[in-house]
């Protein structure tokens, strides 16, 4: 959903260019707000089971309104260019894990291409974030990305985490920077992004988070923390117009990313004949769910199936937990790049996550698993989840198109596995999943994110928004 109008918004001072409006005196000082917007999120947890109750309670409603905000699709628009000032304009970046620093380093370089192509000079970006940010050209004044590499106890990173926002804030009054752009990661970035209306600054989140899939309570906050969500997936804006977020689409990343990988053809001799293991790429989550993927291989091959059987190595510190895997299992640990044994796979066994675009973008049917850490887990998400289906490629589709199972202790590793054996020998059946596919990917649009994401982040630091949406 675009908005054909815009509206200004009051920006800051600074130092560097007339003001669009007054700039409010900053709440106090870093640590003491800081202090304060902890408190307000604590206080939201406390809640969160009172909401997650009604939310359950009303999950029937709940449910019919996002079945419809799914039958709608966007389509990513360019924005117009706008007169940028003669100065740099000065930008507060923040991403807080791998997948959101790549977006945020594609998003660095079409900025500054866009903001040379806009007559102007190339902006100043300081930011939180890891290395790979750094190199693109933003001074880091912290590091989450290294954090969340690392895991660990959430308790236990609370000083971490404010100790981060502590700095965030000092860097962003000191630089008195046009606008505060957080990519992804609703748990860090909304606390900062309220932070950084402390100091009337401008908010641009760019991947939006999946309140519309768990936690939509939540979207009361988030509409006062940010001023524009730029959404990635093409149901996203009527979900968000309809709680009242102003947001404009700008594509999925991903695409972007998958833009220049080449995905052969599915002709008869295309010879693709592996099944694909793809159990996570974090070590928590693949050592969960290794036992499950290894009873649903056995079941396959317990039926005289025998096809070659891969699973990519996504990291070289995965390796100890591949180790025990038992030699009779046959399994092939291919430390080639994903897409090379993606190129030669037929169907696929994957964990819930963004490996199920690329998966997508190679057409692979593919049996989709969630792990629960306990019974009492598998039975409440039903219960929980405020959309039917948890795999994007069936959100994108509007219907069950890849099979999806949640589960814990070996369970239902049989109904995995026929769905597979399926796939594996029934040639119609596997073609008419690659239709489906097909509408799947149609849905994502075509790639310009990060370009888009760039053009609105821009136009929002000097204080032109779309219009704020009509809620209903």
């Amino acid at each position: 959903m675009q908005y054909a109008r815009e509206a200004p918004i009051t920006t800051h001072t600074s130092p560097h260019h007339e003001p669009a409006g007054p700039r409010r005196p900053s709440a106090g000082r870093p640590r003491a707000r800081v202090r304060r917007e902890f408190l307000r999120a604590l206080g939201g947890l406390a809640i969160g089971p009172v909401h997650a109750a009604g939310s359950v309670l009303c999950r029937a409603e709940l449910r019919a309104a996002v079945a419809r905000d799914l039958a709608t699709a966007a389509t990513p628009s360019e924005p117009e260019p706008i007169a940028l000032p003669d100065r740099p304009l000065r930008l507060f970046l923040s991403c807080a894990e791998p997948s959101g620093e790549t977006h945020a380093v594609a998003l660095v370089r079409e900025l500054m291409n866009t903001a040379t192509a806009w007559g102007a000079p190339a902006p100043v970006l300081t930011g939180l974030g890891g290395e790979r940010l750094a190199a693109a050209g933003v001074r880091t004044v912290g590091d989450p990305v290294a954090r969340a590499a690392m895991g660990g106890d959430a308790l236990r990173s609370v000083g971490f985490y404010r100790a981060l926002l502590e700095r965030a804030v000092e860097a962003m009054d000191a630089e008195r920077v046009d606008a505060c752009i957080p990519v992804d990661s609703p748990a860090l970035h909304v606390p900062l992004a309220h932070l950084a209306h402390g100091s009337s600054i401008p908010v641009v989140h760019h991947v939006t988070p999946q309140y519309w899939g768990w936690a939509p309570w939540r979207v009361a906050g988030y509409r006062r923390a940010v001023d524009l969500a730029l959404t990635i997936l093409p149901f996203e804006p009527a979900w968000f117009a309809r709680h009242g977020v102003r947001s404009a689409h700008v594509g999925h990343p991903q695409v972007d990313a998958l833009a220049g990988v080449e995905a052969p053809g599915w002709g008869e001799d295309s010879g693709r004949t592996s099944l694909v293991l793809l159990p996570g790429s974090r070590r928590g989550v693949l050592e969960r769910n290794l036992p499950f993927f290894l009873r649903v291989l056995q079941r396959v091959r317990d039926t005289g199936l025998d096809p070659e059987v891969v699973l990519p190595l996504a990291k070289e510190e995965l390796a100890p937990a591949l180790a025990g895997i038992d030699p009779s299992a046959r399994i092939r640990v291919s430390r080639e790049p994903l897409h090379a044994e993606l190129a030669r796979a037929r169907v696929a066994l994957s964990v819930s996550g963004t490996v199920l675009l690329d998966l997508l973008h190679h057409r692979i049917p593919t049996s989709v698993v969630y792990p629960a850490r306990n019974g009492l887990q598998r039975r409440l998400q039903g219960c929980i989840l405020t959309v039917p289906w948890f795999a994007s490629p069936n959100l994108l589709a509007g219907r069950e198109i890849l099979p999806e199972t949640t589960h814990h202790d070996g369970e239902p590793a049989n109904e995995v596995a026929a769905g597979l054996v399926r796939w594996l020998t029934d040639a119609e059946a596997h073609a008419a999943v690659r239709r489906d596919l097909d509408l799947a990917a149609e849905r994502l649009g075509p790639p310009g994110a990060a370009r888009r994401a760039a053009a609105h982040v821009l136009r929002a630091a000097v204080g032109v928004l779309p219009e704020p949406p009509r809620r209903p």
